[in-house]
């Protein structure tokens, strides 16, 4: 094999080493996020059932259901889903939530008050 071959097999094969090892940085560096189930309007109620109270820091995605016939939303670190209104509709809401506690609530005029509302722990 003459040496500008065998140069050019290394220079091939480098390239193809560096895309492998890149794409398992890469991948290796993404961070799956926390689904959280939530029901809002639990037995035609002012109240949200969730599937966790708690997660680790990082992509938090809240999977939110309207159960009642009542239109909500929910809230939480600032962001919140669309109204969902009615039964059946839904929509998800993904998060990046640092260590602590997080309030959440619907933010329909009385939901909140009525006990539409909790704490969520990251930790």
């Amino acid at each position: 094999m003459s040496v500008r071959r065998l140069m050019a097999a290394f220079a091939a094969l480098a390239v193809v080493v560096g895309i492998g090892a890149s794409s398992v940085l890469a991948s290796g560096s993404q961070t799956q996020a926390t689904t959280v189930v939530v029901k809002a309007g639990v037995g035609n109620a002012l109240k949200f059932s969730l599937s966790k109270k708690t997660a680790k820091a990082g992509k938090v995605s809240f999977s939110v259901t309207n159960v009642s016939s009542l239109p909500h939303d929910f809230w939480i670190s600032g962001k919140k889903t669309p109204m969902l209104g009615g039964k059946g509709k839904h929509a998800t809401l993904t998060v990046t939530l640092k260590k602590g506690k997080y309030s959440y609530k619907c933010t329909v005029p009385g939901h909140a008050a009525a006990g539409m509302k909790g704490t969520f722990t990251v930790t």
